[in-house]
């Protein structure tokens, strides 16, 4: 009788194991801003509404043309120093028209050595790719690129 009980308690287990989302375990605040949000919505939920300034040190490489936009090959190359006080805090990959904005969001410390990011993205069809920047200053740069997409990725 052991062995079905130990058994029983696999299955009781694995339910209520089942019913709890990896989420509820793992995450102790949402995201700032969920997750389904247009364009300007996900710029204020990232910038707190400060002013966000175009700049030529961020440098965004993607396609002029991605023949799947299921897989856009994105990358972000930030030209600022990174010292314990003065660094790339977070690199954040937004699109303008999907419908999630927010593509990627990756976190830096000083220790990263370089303000570098890249990664693949969809996107639904032809639109701009954007790179916001947050410096430790608590300052925001950004530059945008536009992908011609043939077969949209988000379908």
């Amino acid at each position: 009788m052991e062995r079905r009980n130990f058994i029983k308690s696999i299955c009781a287990a694995s339910a209520v194991a089942a019913t709890v989302t990896p989420s509820a375990l793992f995450a102790k605040e949402a995201p700032k801003g969920g997750n389904i949000l247009s364009y300007d919505a996900a710029v204020a939920a990232i910038t707190g509404g400060k002013a966000v300034a175009d700049s030529d040190k961020v440098k965004l490489t993607v396609p002029e043309i991605a023949e799947n936009g299921a897989v856009v090959p994105v990358k972000v190359d930030v030209d600022h120093p990174m010292e314990e006080n003065n660094y790339v805090k977070a690199i954040h990959v937004l699109s303008t028209k999907n419908g999630n904005a927010r593509c990627a969001d990756v976190m830096l410390t000083p220790l990263n050595g370089k303000g570098y990011f890249a990664t693949r993205i969809k996107l639904g069809g032809t639109q701009d790719v954007v790179a916001l920047v947050e410096l430790s200053n608590g300052t925001f740069i950004k530059s945008a690129k536009s992908v011609k997409v043939t077969i949209g990725g988000c379908g």
